[in-house]
């Protein structure tokens, strides 16, 4: 819900902190209750043909009550969220009331766990921001990309784009004491140039933290150089190609591992990670020394170094809210590495508590850049991106999906031209891991298919031998 300037609201909305405060306070007479408050404030651009189309700046929020209640067998969860401005205490207790009357239809919780405590036994000592305001981006954020934009909008190639900034204040109450307060910025741009008569196109993006490392003339040079390369046009049938996947092609598969690797579905057999003894854990993909990790200080790629849970799942749980995140590594120097349990989880099955992350890096490669990695290339494609990735097996994590804005054919060391039409590929990323030849330097990227929900990624080019391009798409 957008929500409208200070002066034109009637009613004085309560400050975040004061709404944590009182929704404890009135979910007092129940076994626990947590509360999380996010402001957002996000500034965005879009151009299309050249010419710019849209900018604006808008704010919005919500509230969450997670209220935990005593029922027959254990303990009840339940979570109601708000995006209305709250200007009293009386909206506060209706949240309060939907919560508890959610956790008593639920029952008892499998995940149920005590509360998380304050990490210094006193919640002032939890975080020394909590009583500072939200954090607020606004159109400035844009100011030397803007400028930017405007040399390469004069430019011969019709320019089409989107560029967004968004900042999130974060405030999380329990009932225990835990106070903590986290600023979560996300920024990113995707360019598309076309052709004057609009039948080529090339496509380029990066993800962001605050602007201030993006040049968009390079940007616009990565897609007019894909655009030259398709003045010669090649058809090619399906089958398995040496395939060069760039960053953004990598993480979008990376990403879809990292969510797969949960603990409980590989303890019961459900997943790819589960082995005839139990979880893989342990089991060596590849010989390259390659590690996926998610860690919160990753410099660029922070994000909340306490956990945030709105649902519980397979691997998360709202009962652990506050509790601490950490580097984990999913693939340590190629072999499985750990699994996501909640702390529930974690005790039925006699292991370690481990959150799941919001960034993700694959490091362990080499210095090489994709253009090295092309000049090495007998003959192969050089894939843009990937998108409508869906699973087709989850017992070998099979993917499929598309091709995306230029697949390009490599002969002999250069780009020779571009395929006529995309590529519908099937594929599993543990297959990926296990097979790739070469690995390039890691740098940030984008998620093409999955930057609406995750932008924090860093990742290598990496050259696939047989990659499977099961059939042809049309169109390009």
């Amino acid at each position: 819900m957008t929500r409208t300037r200070a002066s034109e609201v009637t009613a004085s909305v309560l400050a975040p902190q004061e709404v944590v405060e009182r929704t404890l306070a009135a979910g007092a007479h129940l076994h626990g209750c947590t509360v999380l408050v996010r402001e957002i404030s996000e500034a965005v651009l879009r151009w299309a043909n050249s010419t710019m189309t849209t900018n604006g700046h808008t704010t919005s929020g919500q509230v969450t009550v997670i209220a935990f209640v005593a029922v027959e067998g254990g303990i009840a969860a339940g979570v109601v969220s708000s995006s209305a401005a709250v200007t009293g205490a009386g909206q506060l207790e209706e949240l309060v009331r939907a919560a508890e009357s959610a956790a008593r239809g639920a029952g008892p919780a499998r995940d149920a766990a005590p509360l998380v405590e304050p990490a210094g036994g006193d919640h002032r000592s939890d975080d020394s921001r909590w009583d500072d305001p939200a954090i607020e981006t606004s159109i400035g954020v844009f100011g030397s990309f803007a400028h930017g934009l405007s040399e390469v909008l004069a430019g011969p190639h019709r320019q089409y784009g989107f560029a967004s900034h968004e900042v999130m204040t974060i405030w999380l109450g329990t009932s225990t004491g835990v106070r903590r307060r986290w600023v979560q910025p996300t920024g990113s741009v995707e360019l598309n140039a076309k052709t004057p008569d609009l039948t080529g196109s090339a496509w380029a993006g990066l993800s962001t933290t605050d602007f201030g490392d993006v040049d968009v003339a390079a940007l616009a040079a990565t897609a007019t150089r894909r655009l030259e390369w398709g003045k010669r046009r090649v058809t090619l049938p399906a089958g398995r190609y040496e395939t060069l996947l760039p960053p953004s092609a990598v993480s979008d598969l990376m990403i879809y591992l990292a969510w797969s690797m949960e603990g409980r579905p590989a303890q019961e057999g459900r997943s790819a990670l589960a082995g005839p003894d139990g979880p893989r854990v342990g089991e060596r993909l590849t010989g390259l020394p390659l590690t996926l990790a998610s860690d919160p200080a990753a410099a660029g790629l922070e994000y909340e170094p306490f956990l945030t849970a709105t649902r519980s799942g397979e691997g998360i749980s709202v009962f652990d809210n506050g509790a601490p995140t950490r580097r984990v590594e999913w693939i340590s120097q190629g072999a499985v590495g750990q699994l996501a349990y909640s702390r529930a989880e974690a005790a039925e099955f006699g292991t370690t508590f481990t959150p799941a992350g919001d960034n993700l890096l694959l490091t362990g490669g080499s210095d090489a850049s994709i253009a090295d990695m092309v000049a090495r290339t007998e003959r192969g494609l050089l894939l843009t991106c990937l998108w409508y990735i869906r699973e087709v097996d989850p017992a070998t994590l099979l993917l499929t999906g598309l091709t995306r804005d230029g697949v390009y054919l490599v002969e002999k060391g250069e780009v020779a031209g571009e395929v006529d039409h995309n590529f519908r590929f099937n594929y599993s990323p543990l297959d990926v891991l296990r097979r790739t030849s070469e690995v390039g330097a890691t740098e940030r990227t984008l998620p093409r298919e999955w930057k609406d929900w995750f932008t924090r990624a860093a990742m290598p080019p990496v050259r696939v031998p047989e990659f499977n391009m099961s059939s042809v798409s049309l169109g390009r």
